[in-house]
């Protein structure tokens, strides 16, 4: 589950990372009260004005905006609540800000250069370990640091049955050439970040930019904060942080009904019982021609009302030219498959692209036949190659 900047910042802080001083507001009148409590607790006369969405660039995109007065923060969050925010992670139709997110300015006048650095820790599934990725050079342009000088991409593998420990933080902090006091705060800072990361059951914290202040101070200056789904049984505080609107409205109906889905940008639409069934007939899509639409998995207990939900999602895709169901009847007799296919049909009405139903296992034949004599416009299929066959004729 993906987190706003200002959620992850809330977590961090419960756990003694460092932040900026902030807060979260849904109302642009409300931005400048919360930067006058921003300039009463810290004294700052400068505040940043950041855009809350699920997708990086913000700053590029002119969702993060630097404020030099109080108005100001009036002024750009009247100008940035409520706009459409395209980033490179947005896609063309960009995402609508409803949220806000009012900060302190860290970036001040000092006896030290303020530096930049990035820091994130993920896991690393090929070695079941947990690994820091860091870099000297953090901010806005470090997919462009990783892709032309991967040299100042470092790397620190953690044991997860021992932890960070002073060697993993010390190392660290030399790489990103910290010294003195600055060398000194990292310390902590990258303790508490990996205290955060093992109790909230996180996948990922990636912190850009870490920001070294001109009086050696260490923030987090932005966070993102991926949540374990499997773990949120452990978490139900966690659960009220989702939000919808941030989500395809397609994944988060899919969700409702305990469907896997994930949209593609295919124009034949998959409903599957099965992960591994399902990228094989993602596969087998493509080689007839055509392109997945979407990742769909109805599970082993599909019935009238998931196969109804999984039509009703799928073809409200208007790039879906046709509709493949592929179903393993293991769990569940296919004859009992085809009784919901068809009524899921009949009860969702016209159904304007054509179908193809491919069932296979328990009671393959005699769902096959039950489809058949429907009546309905469904083609159907035993083998995966007559279900290649009959999309490729139908595209």
């Amino acid at each position: 589950m993906n987190l706003h900047e200002y959620q992850a910042k809330a977590i961090l802080k419960k756990h003694n990372v460092t932040i900026p001083v902030g807060f979260f507001c849904d109302k642009a009148e409300d931005a400048k009260l919360l930067a006058e409590k921003i300039k009463a607790e810290t004294g700052s006369d400068v505040f940043a004005v950041k855009a809350q969405i699920h997708a990086g660039g913000r700053g590029k995109g002119g969702g993060v905006k630097i404020a030099k007065s109080i108005d100001e923060v009036s002024m750009y969050a009247h100008q940035i609540l409520g706009m459409n925010l395209i980033t490179h992670q947005t896609g063309k139709q960009g995402k609508l800000v409803r949220k806000l997110y009012i900060e302190q300015g860290i970036y001040y006048k000092g006896t030290s250069e303020v530096k930049e650095f990035y820091l994130s820790i993920l896991l690393n599934r090929n070695t079941s370990e947990l690994v820091v990725v860091y870099s000297p050079e953090g901010g806005m342009d470090i997919e462009e640091v990783s892709a032309k000088s991967p040299d100042k991409i470092f790397k620190e593998p953690i044991d997860p049955h021992i932890g960070l420990n002073d060697f993993n933080a010390r190392k660290i902090a030399f790489n990103l050439g910290l010294n003195g006091i600055a060398f000194k705060n990292f310390i902590p800072f990258i303790k508490a970040l990996y205290s955060a990361y093992q109790h909230t059951d996180a996948s990922m914290i990636e912190i850009n930019p870490l920001v070294k202040t001109s009086d050696d101070k260490i923030y987090a200056a932005d966070a993102k904060m991926i949540l374990d789904d499997n773990a949120l049984y452990r978490h139900p505080d966690f659960l009220e942080l989702r939000d919808k609107f941030e989500e395809d409205p397609a994944e988060v109906e899919a969700s409702e009904y305990n469907l896997n889905f994930v949209k593609l940008d295919g124009n034949v639409g998959c409903m599957v019982n099965g992960a591994g069934l399902a990228m094989a007939t993602m596969d087998i899509i493509k080689l007839s021609g055509g392109g997945p639409a979407n990742f769909l998995d109805v599970g082993g207990g599909a019935n009238a009302k998931t196969v109804e939900a999984g039509f009703r999602i799928i073809l409200k895709d208007p790039a879906v030219k046709a509709i493949l169901v592929n179903i393993f009847g293991g769990i569940v007799r296919c004859d009992r498959v085809a009784e919901g296919i068809i009524e899921a049909y009949k009860n969702i009405g016209n159904i304007s692209i054509p179908i193809v139903v491919r069932l296979q296992g328990t009671n393959a034949e005699q769902a096959k036949e039950m489809i058949d004599q429907s009546g309905l416009k469904v083609l159907s299929a035993i083998t995966l190659q007559q279900a290649a066959d009959a999309v490729k004729s139908v595209l």
